[in-house]
């Protein structure tokens, strides 16, 4: 029973169809799913007025992204303030902790939660930027976070992180996976056919890592596994999807490795071309070696019909064990990896067939059923 619908305000980064990342695709599906479960969704981004084309003025831009930090707070604080001129919502939702720190001190007893999308200052250590960096923004989290009367996180991983290292009540944390539209994903074309449509080698075997471009991404260790994978199967194909900053070193290291016969980097797919991507592939790798929330890519090729090798690295096994264990490298390590590819691809790794991987995600994953999860998380969030 959905009842009174509630109305939600809710702060974000960017708006998806403008800048592609996890936790914008999250925000946007939600600004599209959550009505349907009784939810008012109202939001602030940075961005332009695009957000608030395609959703009748519901999702307004509070600045440019391209300014800098100072007139985007003070944009935020503007659009806050207008806004409750006109509007009383029942919860506030924080999506992204650098844009609602500028409001903290204008919330007054409104409710507010969290969406944990991921330890934004360990992602930012990991990934080489300065300590005072990091520092200033494990401080703007903690500000955040502690003002939230409850947060969702992607899985149990998430949760533990969460309560540990920002001291929050665990009996406050809410578990909801990532959800994706399977019916996007469920393509009809056979393999062979997705691959010709992409203008990929039809007969090769193929295997797909749709990942940013940066070290904590494991790409490194996995293209050392295809040197060695190699060896047994001569043929074998890699392509990664993508874009990052670590783009040039791995192209030196395909060169220089003698893969350039096997390895393709493709850049950034497209929405419309991503399921195919997928549906082409014989199976695809998430390799991460560290701070992996969720895994959206994992639930997005499983709804293509296509089996994912994952790390046991942060939630990526809860995405995939209930489907089959055999999806879990015992670890993101070169040698695990190459042995895991290679025995799935001649046959000796049993893994779930098209049909199960499809059913498996429509069960868990779409975004009806993550949405009526969320919706029940925000009404006990406001009594």
């Amino acid at each position: 029973m959905i009842g009174k619908t509630l109305r939600s305000l809710q702060f974000g980064m960017h708006w998806f169809p403008e800048r592609q990342g996890g936790l914008d695709r999250v925000y946007y599906e939600l600004s599209l799913a959550l009505p349907g479960a009784g939810v008012a969704f109202d939001g602030l981004v940075a961005g332009t007025g695009r957000s608030a084309q395609d959703t009748d003025g519901a999702v307004q831009a509070f600045s440019p992204a391209n300014v800098s930090m100072p007139q985007r707070w003070l944009g935020m604080r503007r659009s806050f303030i207008k806004y409750l001129k006109t509007h009383e919502p029942d919860l506030l939702v924080s999506h992204f902790a650098l844009y609602t720190l500028p409001i903290l001190d204008k919330l007054g007893s409104r409710k507010l939660l969290v969406h944990f999308h991921g330890p934004w200052a360990d992602e930012s250590s990991v990934e080489g930027n300065s300590n005072l960096r990091n520092s200033i923004k494990r401080k703007t989290e903690n500000l955040v976070y502690r003002r939230a009367t409850r947060a969702i996180v992607l899985s149990k991983a998430f949760a533990e992180l969460f309560a540990e290292k920002y001291n929050y009540p665990r009996d406050r944390i809410h578990i909801i996976p990532g959800g994706i539209d399977t019916k996007r994903f469920a393509v009809t074309e056979s393999r062979e056919a997705a691959r010709e449509r992409l203008g990929w080698p039809v007969a090769r075997p193929t295997i797909v890592a749709v990942r940013r471009l940066v070290p904590r991404m494991g790409l490194e260790n996995l293209l050392a596994a295809v040197e060695i994978i190699k060896r047994d199967i001569p043929d074998i194909l890699l392509i990664i999807a993508g874009r990052g900053w670590r783009q040039p070193y791995l192209a030196e290291q395909i060169l220089k490795s003698g893969l350039s016969d096997n390895v393709l980097l493709i850049g950034f797919v497209s929405e419309e071309n991503l399921p195919y991507v997928y549906r082409a592939a014989d199976l695809s790798i998430v390799p991460t070696v560290a701070l992996e929330g969720f895994g959206l890519i994992a639930a997005e090729s499983l709804a293509a019909g296509t089996p994912c090798l994952v790390s046991p690295v942060g939630g990526l096994p809860e995405v995939v064990t209930g489907l089959s264990p055999n999806l879990v490298l015992r670890s993101p390590a070169i040698g695990d990896i190459a042995e895991a590819i290679s025995s799935a691809l001649q046959g000796k790794l049993i893994l779930p067939d098209e049909a199960s991987c499809r059913a498996y995600a429509e069960k868990n994953f779409d975004w009806h059923i993550i949405a009526a999860k969320t919706a029940e998380v925000y009404r006990l969030a406001v009594q």
